[in-house]
């Protein structure tokens, strides 16, 4: 009916099986799901698609910037990703006006050009990797822990230094090969939950 093959058929009904939007069972075909309501960060689809637009308001704090990798990294780092330092993008997560996330993403400095001259008000990292450089988040690592605030994150989530939050870190596999990134997410979920379909 639309003129394209079956293998293009297949690669789209898998995005959309990787975006959340479908599930696949045999015997039954592609069944379209409900989308998860809440704080979508667990999710590999990412916070703007998982909240809306509409509902969420992403203000970067400063420009993208290189720097060199954090001593304290939490992930193994590859020789290319050491040698290459990494882009700094610091933003915080408005949801019905309550600062609900701070988020520090490392994105390797290997082929994004003019990556450090990109707006990101509510503009959403995983539309700018796919759109502007052709990269697809396909998977990753996640890492939970509890924390107090501290002064940094208690200043950008407007709560006291010493409220427990959630600290979610991430590597994120992309669709280039041996390409990832990274970030460190400080969740404020007073107010909100966290939840998240793989």
């Amino acid at each position: 009916a639309h003129g394209v093959t079956r293998p293009t058929v297949r690669k789209a009904l898998d995005r959309l099986v990787a975006q959340g939007y479908i599930l696949k069972h045999q015997g039954k075909g592609s069944i379209v799901r409900a989308l998860p309501k809440g704080i979508g960060i667990l999710s590999i689809q990412g916070t703007t698609s998982s909240i809306g637009k509409e509902a969420l308001q992403t203000m970067p704090i400063g420009k993208p910037k290189i720097v060199p990798w954090p001593l304290d990294f939490p992930f193994e780092l590859s020789e290319l990703e050491k040698e290459s330092a990494c882009i700094l993008l610091r933003r915080t997560r408005i949801v019905e006006g309550t600062p609900v996330l701070y988020e520090k993403s490392f994105i390797p400095n290997i082929n994004l050009r003019r990556f450090t001259s990109k707006n990101f008000v509510n503009t959403s990292l995983f539309d700018v990797m796919r759109s502007t450089y052709g990269i697809e988040v396909i998977g990753g690592e996640q890492k939970l822990s509890a924390i107090t605030a501290g002064e940094e994150i208690g200043q950008y989530l407007e709560i006291d230094k010493k409220t427990p939050i959630l600290k979610l870190d991430r590597h994120m596999e992309t669709s280039r090969p041996g390409f990832r990134f990274f970030s460190s997410v400080y969740c404020h979920t007073k107010e909100f939950y966290l939840e998240g379909s793989f």
